[in-house]
């Protein structure tokens, strides 16, 4: 079982055994000096975790309650290539320390090897860093010349936790994240990551898989035939339609299609939203598109999953 002194145990050596290793392999430290590679990265660290936004003077006083003495001056002196890669190497250590717990006895999550939730986080990051990790250009907050990406997959049974770094312009679908999920497991992701192919493969392996429909996705009802996916939900007698199908024009992948009707404040809500992203990029809302927001469609490959 995980506690949390064993994460403080596992944060103790990486913070001070794995970064002064770290400091001497990239030679960012190449002879004594209190501001070794432990002391720096800890700076670092306390020091950004107490204040994001902290001045060079702020983490000298963090480097002070360490025991190292410095100005302001010499210590951006040593943001150096050597420092960050000396960093990376740290952080590279933290994320592939794995700490799992022993895994959750509740019985929705036990019928599964696994429970993958997959998601991704873009951090904006200076211009000058562009040609390192390359953001998707302009000037908007969303739109920037550096930004590095976040792809992170958890499990929810046991805490693991794979990371992936990429550039910020890149697409989730591209995510190659570290370790193969196990037969058995259930990947959850969002529209992001849809990509026929990549469901497909996941069956192939025995994973399942759990996502929302991509509303442009041909979808074959059991006897073939292309459904109008509008017409196929209203033709529901019930507020909750549930359907054997295939998806795509060419994959024709196995899924189990689940939908239900949702209130109208719910509806009107997600409406709204549509109007105000197309309007926000000079386009109109379909009328197909508004009226399939009274609806939330999923599609899976478990089986045993019941409303």
């Amino acid at each position: 079982m995980t506690t949390i002194p064993q994460v403080a145990r596992a944060m103790r050596e990486i913070l001070t055994t794995t970064a002064d290793a770290a400091a001497h392999a990239t030679r960012f430290v190449q002879r004594t000096s209190p501001l070794g590679g432990a002391t720096f990265t800890q700076t670092l660290v306390f020091g950004f975790l107490g204040n994001p936004q902290a001045s060079l003077e702020e983490l000298t006083q963090t480097a002070a309650t360490l025991g190292v003495e410095i100005s302001p001056q010499a210590l951006d002196q040593r943001f150096t290539m050597a420092a960050a890669t000396c960093v990376k190497q740290v952080l590279d250590a933290a994320l592939t320390r794995v700490i799992t717990a022993d895994p959750v006895a509740i019985p929705l999550l036990a019928r599964f090897t696994a429970v993958a939730v997959q998601d991704s986080s873009t951090i904006v990051l200076p211009d000058a860093l562009a040609a390192v990790w390359q953001g998707c250009g302009g000037s908007t907050p969303e739109s920037t010349s550096a930004a590095l990406k976040l792809q992170v997959r958890l499990d929810m049974r046991t805490g693991c936790l794979a990371v992936q770094f990429q550039d910020g312009r890149a697409s989730d679908r591209t995510a190659q994240l570290p370790g193969p999920l196990p037969a058995g497991a259930l990947r959850l992701a969002d529209l992001g990551y849809w990509s026929l192919e990549a469901l497909q493969a996941l069956a192939q392996q025995g994973v399942f898989w759990l996502s929302r429909l991509q509303l442009q996705t041909a979808v074959y009802n059991a006897a073939g035939d292309r459904q109008e996916l509008l017409a196929f939900l209203d033709a529901s007698p019930t507020d909750t339609v549930e359907h054997q199908v295939t998806l795509g024009r060419d994959q024709r992948v196995p899924a189990r299609l689940l939908a239900i009707r949702v209130p109208q404040d719910v509806a009107a809500a997600r409406r709204r939203r549509l109007r105000a992203a197309a309007q926000k990029k000079g386009r109109q809302v379909s009328a197909v598109r508004l009226a399939l927001a009274a609806w939330s469609v999923l599609v899976t490959t478990f089986h045993r999953i019941t409303w």
